[in-house]
């Protein structure tokens, strides 16, 4: 036991809530348990007893704790409610973790909200994108807001892409790699590569900066490396690599810990890590520092916020890796080799311990207890058979009983892959998965669905995506839009069309790096349906501002509300009103920041405004 280092290391986060249960996850640097305390605001206390309990050790000085409670009697909902976790000594988590509770405070808090009539939303948050961090204005909201019943937000979700595990600054990996010998992270054995452990891909001189050169070279392997590891390179957009991809479990639980929380910073000396990055890159790594040194400034607060109000998420490409499940080539090459299928397998490992298992706990039993059976005597066991069970798990997605219901959908791996071709984009979401969304649409008044992909997105930039697919070329342009697949596109239009859909539809999405928002009815219908879709991203991240000027502007041009265009679209049928973000030109909006939409009772005069470092915008 190291005594030195602070009993926690990352969390408190809080999860998946309702007035009979709490979730939360944190790590911490040795074994131990604890214990809830619940209270009102007058002190009353409630009692919670641990219905999961889990401790996986991931290394020497590192446990992820999932902690899962449940109350026999229910909390108060509208109500500002205190906790705290007591460890094994009885230390609380403010004397922990300083900087934890906010001004006036003595232990975090949150509400439990009887509706969903405010909340947050966003993707996409990239370390080293030299912007500002969108859950830094999370944090200024609920400082200010926190205890107002009628303005604190009811939860936050995430769309995706919490964490880029395939595209690392060079500094970043350099602070994984220290966080890794401090705590004792794992090591693992590689099969298929041409470093046969992680200790040897840490030493290796092409760690940074050039791992695509680590893959194998043999002509059979030449797609492999083309199409997984070598990043897709998309000109019209931006210019991706994956050349500081994470590779084993231990970068990628290090990542995790460096992106929600402060403490393991305090380990890392990023200029001493300038030594190891070849020459050519060492500029790079310089103007990469200066935007990772501004991100963990902020972290405190960030810490903060995510210990104060119940958070959803979902996985997008980034979180495992780019272009993940794009077309069935993609697929067949990436699986087909277990060298790649490791990495994928060990980003998905994290974010069933740091995300997936938070959403609704107790779904995920059966994947712990695998998880277990690979983590045995402080060592990784069995790990292909552990990533096997993961790649053919089929419940990442979830609902939420709330009012309204909130339906967040898995758009990754249950893709309606093409059979004319491997290279053409595979759908979403397949026949079935999609006939199960729309019975658990059925009867419901009003739903809150979130797409990681905006379901309705850019028509000029999807008529681009479109002619690179013609071509054979979808892996170059991300071509990963519902309206790519003709089944998917189909039958997702058809549920909106079907008869028994719910009058009200809020679209919650993110991915596309700029935010934009439509009001969408069905042409030739008297009662229609009346869809919202509200597209809020990055957290911390933006699209090129030259280029997605020249693609609003181009939009508007071509695809106007009185073009004729409109009717040779596969949403033809739909009438879709873009609203205009207040003192912008354009319909689309460039800015880092997190998504809010308020909703009234009666689905009315729904807002919607991203919250950035300077201003917030509404788009009207």
């Amino acid at each position: 036991m190291n005594e030195s280092l602070p009993l926690i290391l990352a969390g408190p986060i809080l999860r998946h809530c309702e007035p009979t249960q709490l979730t939360l996850w944190l790590a911490t640097s040795r074994a131990c348990t604890f214990d809830l305390q619940l209270s009102d605001s007058t002190g009353a206390p409630f009692a919670a007893k641990p219905t999961r309990y889990e401790q996986i050790q991931v290394g020497e000085h590192c446990y992820i704790q999932l902690l899962h409670f449940s109350l026999d009697t229910a909390l108060p909902t509208d109500s500002y409610l205190h906790y705290d976790l007591l460890d094994d000594n009885g230390q609380g988590l403010g004397s922990q973790i300083p900087g934890l509770c906010y001004a006036g405070d003595q232990q975090p808090g949150f509400m439990l909200k009887s509706r969903v009539d405010n909340l947050l939303h966003g993707s996409c948050r990239k370390p080293h994108h030299p912007s500002s961090d969108g859950l830094l204005e999370v944090d200024k909201l609920l400082a200010d807001k926190r205890r107002d019943t009628e303005q604190r937000p009811a939860l936050m979700l995430f769309s995706g892409d919490q964490v880029y595990v395939d595209d690392v600054a060079g500094p970043t990996l350099w602070a994984i790699h220290q966080v890794i010998d401090k705590l004792g992270l794992y090591t693992e054995e590689f099969a298929g590569a041409t470093v046969s452990t992680s200790e040897e891909l840490y030493n290796s001189p092409d760690c940074y900066y050039l791992r695509e050169l680590l893959l194998p070279k043999n002509k059979a392997n030449e797609k492999l490396v083309e199409r997984f590891f070598g990043g897709a390179k998309k000109p019209i957009f931006t210019s991706a690599g994956a050349h500081n991809h994470l590779i084993c479990l231990a970068e990628v639980i290090a990542m995790y810990l460096l992106v929600w929380s402060d403490t393991c910073w305090q380990w890392v000396d990023l200029d001493a890590g300038r030594a190891r990055i070849p020459d050519k890159f060492k500029p790079r790594y310089d103007k990469e520092s200066e935007a990772v040194k501004e991100f963990v400034q902020g972290l405190s607060d960030v810490r903060r916020c995510l210990a104060h109000i119940p958070t959803y998420m979902i996985f997008d490409d980034h979180d495992i890796t780019d272009d993940w499940n794009l077309t069935r080539g993609w697929e067949e090459s990436a699986y087909g080799h277990p060298f790649s299928r490791r990495i994928i397998g060990n980003a998905l490992i994290g974010y069933l311990l740091c995300q997936g298992w938070g959403n609704k706990p107790l779904c995920f039993d059966p994947l712990l207890d695998a998880l277990h059976a690979s983590v045995k005597a402080g060592e990784l066991e069995q790990q292909d058979s552990l990533i096997n069970t993961l790649l053919d798990w089929q419940d990442w997605h979830y609902s939420l009983t709330t009012a309204p219901k909130i339906i967040v959908l898995d758009t990754r791996t249950h893709r309606w892959r093409s059979e004319s071709s491997p290279a053409k984009p595979s759908g979403l979401m397949d026949w079935e998965s999609l006939s199960d969304l729309q019975q658990e649409l059925i009867g419901e008044p009003a739903v809150i669905l979130v797409s990681p992909a905006p379901i309705f997105g850019v028509k000029l930039i999807e008529a681009v995506q479109r002619i690179f697919t013609f071509f054979g070329k979808a892996l170059m342009v991300d071509a990963e839009n519902w309206m790519a697949h003709p089944g998917a596109a189909n039958v997702i239009l058809n549920i909106f069309r079907h008869h028994k859909t719910p009058p009200h539809f809020v679209i919650l999405s993110g991915d596309v790096h700029y935010s934009f928002v439509y009001d969408i009815t069905l042409r030739f219908r008297k009662h229609s349906p009346k869809i919202l879709q509200v597209t809020a991203s990055g957290i911390k991240n933006c699209f090129p501002a030259g280029l997605l000027r020249w693609f609003d502007r181009i939009n508007l041009w071509l695809y106007g509300s009185r073009s004729p265009l409109n009717f040779l679209t596969k949403r033809r049928r739909m009438l879709i009103k873009r609203r205009q973000p207040q003192g912008q030109r354009g319909v689309l909006y460039n800015s880092s920041g997190i998504g809010q939409v308020i909703l009234p009772d009666e689905y009315e005069h729904i807002q919607a405004r991203v919250i950035s470092k300077d201003k917030t915008v509404e788009f009207t």
